[in-house]
């Protein structure tokens, strides 16, 4: 792992710790792609992936990584929280351009009823936020 790499994850980890969403609008490039689950459609742009994220942050309680793996620019990292009762193991995908920003993000979550729950929290606040976008 390069010096670059492992400075960018320590940063990463420390805005999801301290849940900084003004650092992680630093971390996203402006042409970012996400998949989160349970959406089909990937979400572009800094703005849409800026919010989805921050919601994710502030919902999911106990956020904490547990294992990496680094190859080159591409990260998986290995992470647990819980939803309620739920626990929520998952693995987010991180894609970073030389910029050392994320260009590409997918985020792995289990089991289904974890990610309903999720789900049924985030989605209300998502659509009003892409209401508002469009006003």
């Amino acid at each position: 792992m390069t010096t670059e790499v492992e400075d960018f994850l320590n940063e990463w980890h420390r805005i999801v710790a301290e849940r900084d969403l003004d650092g992680l609008r630093r971390v996203l490039a402006p042409e970012i792609t996400m998949g989160a689950p349970p959406y089909w459609a990937r979400i572009e742009g800094h703005a849409r992936v800026h919010h989805l994220l921050g919601l994710i942050v502030n919902t999911i309680e106990g956020f904490t990584y547990h294992r990496e793996w680094v190859q080159g620019f591409e990260l998986a990292l290995e992470f647990t929280g819980r939803v309620g009762e739920l626990d929520v193991p998952g693995i987010d995908l991180i894609t970073l351009d030389d910029r050392l920003v994320i260009t590409r993000l997918d985020v792995m979550i289990r089991p289904m009823n974890a990610l309903e729950a999720l789900r049924d929290i985030i989605t209300p606040q998502m659509v009003a936020f892409l209401q508002a976008e469009e006003s």
